[in-house]
């Protein structure tokens, strides 16, 4: 029986019962010394760089330690090195996230991370859904099992219950009929009903429910949602279908990992900003530089510092595998909490209020990946179903990964191939070979994604097409959102 570990969990509810704490100006260098100090795989790290903890005294000092990224460090290390100590010891709880190769990568973590995470999970449920005041059906659609949602939200959401909000949870994962069957039993009992889950799946519970003659209004929808980039249009769109008078407030987007939970929140006042600029797309771009719109949402430095390598995310955080810059491989930026409102304010906007944080905007992942309900759809993976026989023949490897959107702003998985000069290839055999081996080697796409939805849409391209196989260009394998 550890002793220690029970105070030390006593002393996180403690923190976490009370009110947020400001951070202090060394919050970040003192996560730094204590997992040089406890974490024998980063105090390897460092003395293969040449680096002395001791050396590293300013914050000037720690933007120029190395990055960490899983290949560099979390699958260089045995696992236990990458923890406290070297050891499980004091972590009670495992997930797991599929890679390219559908290796597994495992993040375990303790009791105490929740209670960080629990606090974005606050920002949402309380702040903007008055959670702590209105009794609350939290009805939790991420998939279940070793994968970071599901049971990463429930134990959140039970937290907010322990602290004291009239919050109760139900958790039937991805199982759409099983949400379906539990709703009308239970949803009249309580003033207002959350529904969390991946923004492709949550609009499918919601039009099949409308199909099926579920009254949304009577329930006093709510949505927390996270994985995926969608648009205004669609936040309209699903808030129309599902009763939701103000998508603004009662429509928020996570920004989560499965290496460190959840990083940052959609608040009204981020929702505010997004929608104001989905309408002025020249403003947009002045804001993110980009023409596409980005995920935008506050974030706590006291719990996840964030910087900007190269136009991708990096950040800092404790957990049960602490991660000193690490590089999350995510396009995006960071905009202070006066610089963005005092841009709007020049524009004639003026959002709804919300906490002064600053705010980190996320256009997705930049390496090589299609995010299709929450799973990570890696190149590796269609490649496998490319090179069967039959289709190899007819193909030159080279294809295009998109997740697109439909009128009824429904997601597909377009995926554009070039055939060989010469040859007559079978759209439909490819697509049957890419989704077996898209479920035989993806685990997140295999439980993430229905099964009606796992048969990508394949779309045969002449070789050298110049739209997507252009001569003498090096080849992107997938194209944003």
């Amino acid at each position: 029986m550890d002793l220690g570990r029970q105070t030390r969990v006593r002393q996180a509810f403690d923190t976490f019962f009370g009110p947020p704490e400001p951070p202090s100006g060394n919050h970040v260098l003192d996560l730094f010394r204590r997992t040089a100090e406890t974490v024998p795989a980063y105090r390897k790290f460092l003395r293969q760089h040449g680096i002395s903890p001791d050396d590293v005294g300013t914050m000037a000092d720690f933007r120029k330690l190395p990055l960490l990224d899983k290949a560099g460090y979390h699958r260089k290390y045995p696992l236990p090195e990458l923890c406290r100590g070297g050891t499980f010891a004091e972590l009670d709880m495992i997930a797991v996230s599929s890679g390219s190769s559908g290796r597994p990568t495992i993040w375990p973590r303790a009791l105490e991370d929740e209670l960080h995470v629990a606090r974005r999970f606050e920002t949402v449920m309380v702040d903007a859904f008055e959670a702590d005041r209105r009794s609350t059906l939290a009805v939790v659609c991420f998939p279940l099992g070793t994968w970071v949602g599901g049971l990463f939200t429930t134990a959140c959401v039970r937290h907010l219950a322990a602290k004291g909000c009239p919050i109760t949870v139900v958790a039937p994962g991805n199982n759409k009929a099983e949400i379906l069957r539990v709703l009308p039993e239970l949803a009249p009992h309580f003033e207002q009903v959350v529904l969390l889950g991946y923004p492709p799946f949550v609009k499918d519970v919601v039009d099949t429910g409308l199909a099926e003659g579920v009254d949304w209004p009577a329930y006093a929808i709510k949505l927390v949602l996270a994985g995926e980039v969608f648009s205004e249009q669609w936040r309209e769109l699903v808030a129309r279908r599902a009763g939701i008078a103000d998508p603004v407030r009662d429509v928020a987007s996570l920004y989560g990992t499965a290496d460190a939970g959840v990083l940052g929140t959609e608040t009204p006042l981020s929702a505010g900003i997004r929608r104001f600029l989905a309408g002025h797309p020249g403003l947009a771009r002045e804001v993110f530089g980009d023409a596409r719109l980005p995920t935008l949402v506050q974030y706590d430095p006291a719990s996840r510092f964030f910087e900007v390598h190269e136009g991708t995310l990096v950040f800092t955080g404790d957990g049960g595998i602490p991660l000193i810059r690490y590089h999350i491989a995510d396009d995006g930026g960071l905009l202070p909490h006066a610089q963005l409102l005092e841009f709007c304010a020049r524009n004639g906007f003026t959002p709804p209020p919300g906490p002064e944080l600053p705010f980190v905007y996320v256009f997705g992942r930049s390496l090589f990946t299609v995010s299709f309900f929450g799973a990570n759809v890696y190149p590796e993976n269609v490649t496998v179903g490319l090179e069967q026989p039959g289709i190899s023949e007819t193909v030159t490897g080279k294809f295009v990964i998109e997740s697109v959107e439909d009128a009824d702003r429904d997601r597909r998985l377009r995926i554009t191939v070039e055939t060989a000069p010469g040859a007559t290839a079978d759209a439909a055999g490819i697509a049957a070979a890419v989704r077996t081996q898209l479920v035989r080697l993806n685990s997140e796409f295999a439980h993430y994604v229905p099964v009606e939805r796992q048969l990508p849409d394949v779309v045969l391209r002449p070789a050298g097409d110049p739209e997507y196989f252009p001569v003498g260009v090096k080849h992107r394998y997938t194209r944003p959102s």
